[in-house]
C-alpha cells in the first residue's frame, strides 16, 4: 500500500524530503504556515564547501553535491555558482586542507595575486589561503523555487499545532484545519521542530538564536567576474571568524561574522544591532571594494546543537521523525535523501541518530 506522508516545514531540506519521497512513489503533504523558504532557508545565498570538522560531514557534503547535480540537471538551472570557495587563516585552511586529493573536491594554494583575481574584493592578504573550485555559492531563491515547482499542489498553507505518534501505528497531525492521520511524519520545521518534537514527547536540545548579515554593492568601477565565496579564520581584519557570499550575479556580495545570539521578543533592546556595528567595521577593514554606503541588514534563524555549530540529527518517536541542526542548506540534497529513507525503513540511518553527535569534531577513532 501506497504510505501517506506529512512534511512539516517548507525550508529546503522539507521541500528536499518531500521532493525525494514522491521520486520513490511515495505521496506527501508539505505544511508550511509562511512563505516556502521564508524562515530558517530565508536569504539570496548560502555556501556550499566540503570542508567540515566531521570527516562523516565531509562525505555528506560529497554526496550533497553530487544531488546538487542532478538538481541542476532536473531543473535546467546552474545553482551553485563556478566561482570557487576560498579559505583564509590557517584554521580554515587546516580544515580544508585535510581533504586534498579526497574525490569531489578540487583544492589549490593561492598567492596575493591569485587571491586577488578569485576576490576582487578583498583588502591585501598574504597569509595561507586555500580555494575549492568545486565549491561555491548556491542560489536559494531558485533553488527553492524550483522544489516548489516539483512539489506544486502538495503544498498546504497551514499551521501545524502537534504531532502524535498513535500506538496502533501511524502518526496523529493536529493543524488549525483540523485532525489527520498519516503513515509517517517528517519535521523539518527549523526554529519551529523543537516545540513540535515536544508534543511528541521527545526533547530536542537546539535553542533559536538570530543571526544577520549585510548585503552590500560593489564599489563604483569594480568589475568582478569572478567572486569567490569566502571563509575567513585570519583575525587579520578584527574577527576571529567571518564569511562571505556573492549575490545578484556578482554585482552584491553578503558578509557576516561567525556568531549569532539568543533573542528576548518580549525585551526592547535589539541584540543585533550590535552584530551589525561589528560587521560593518570588519568590510571596513576586509573588503574596501564593497558600498559600506549602500548596506542592506538581513536577519534570520538559526538552530545550533549543543555539540557542534554545524550539529545535526534526526530524532524519531514511532514513524514521527524530526531533523534540527545549522547550515543545512548545502546537505539538503542528501539530507532529503536521509529523510526519506527514515520513512522508507522506519528508522534513523547511521550517524544521523543524536547519539552519532555529527558535525561533532571527532574522529576517525570512532
Amino acid at each position: 500500500m501506497t504510505k501517506r506522508v506529512a512534511v512539516i516545514g517548507a525550508g529546503v531540506v522539507g521541500l528536499a524530503a518531500a521532493w525525494a519521497l514522491e521520486r520513490r512513489g511515495i505521496t506527501c503533504l508539505v505544511f508550511e504556515q509562511g512563505a516556502p523558504g521564508g524562515a530558517q532557508s530565508g536569504g539570496e545565498s548560502r555556501i556550499f564547501r566540503h570542508a567540515h570538522n566531521d570527516p562523516r560531514q565531509f562525505e555528506l557534503a560529497v554526496r550533497s553535491r553530487q544531488g546538487w547535480r542532478e538538481w541542476e540537471a532536473e531543473f535546467g538551472l546552474d545553482l551553485i555558482s563556478p566561482d570557487g570557495s576560498m579559505v583564509i587563516g590557517e584554521a580554515a585552511v587546516a580544515r580544508l586542507g585535510k581533504y586534498d586529493g579526497e574525490p569531489g573536491v578540487r583544492i589549490r594554494e593561492l598567492g596575493p595575486a591569485q587571491l586577488r583575481e578569485v576576490l576582487p574584493i578583498l583588502a591585501p592578504y598574504d597569509g595561507p589561503a586555500l580555494i575549492d573550485d568545486a565549491a561555491g555559492a548556491i542560489h536559494t531563491r531558485l533553488t527553492i523555487a524550483s522544489l516548489i515547482t516539483s512539489v506544486g499542489l502538495n503544498l498546504v498553507p497551514e499551521r501545524i499545532e502537534s504531532v502524535r505518534p498513535r500506538p496502533e501505528g501511524g502518526v496523529e497531525v493536529v493543524s488549525t484545519f483540523g485532525d489527520r492521520v498519516f503513515d509517517s511524519v517528517v519535521v523539518a520545521a527549523g526554529a519551529g521542530t523543537a516545540d513540535l518534537a515536544a508534543t511528541a514527547g521527545l526533547k530536542v536540545p537546539s535553542q533559536p538564536q538570530a543571526h544577520m548579515r549585510l548585503t552590500l554593492p560593489l564599489a563604483g568601477g569594480i568589475k568582478a567576474p569572478r567572486l569567490a565565496c569566502l571563509q575567513d579564520s585570519s583575525g587579520f581584519f578584527g574577527e576571529a571568524a567571518a564569511y562571505g557570499s556573492p549575490v545578484q550575479g556578482n554585482r552584491e556580495y553578503a558578509v557576516g561574522l561567525a556568531l549569532s545570539t539568543p533573542v528576548d521578543l518580549a525585551a526592547d533592546a535589539d541584540p543585533l544591532s550590535g552584530l551589525a556595528d561589528r560587521t560593518a567595521d570588519y568590510v571596513a577593514e576586509a573588503m574596501p571594494g564593497l558600498d559600506r554606503g549602500g548596506a542592506v541588514s538581513f536577519q534570520r534563524w538559526v538552530t545550533e546543537l549543543p555539540w557542534a555549530a554545524d550539529g545535526l540529527a534526526i530524532w524519531q518517536r514511532g514513524e514521527a521523525f524530526f531533523i534540527a541542526g545549522h547550515n543545512l542548506f548545502k546537505l539538503a540534497p542528501a539530507l532529503g535523501s536521509a529523510l526519506a529513507d527514515c520513512v522508507e525503513n522506519g528508522e534513523v540511518g547511521r550517524h544521523f541518530r543524536p547519539e552519532d553527535k555529527l558535525g561533532e569534531a571527532v574522529l576517525e577513532a570512532r
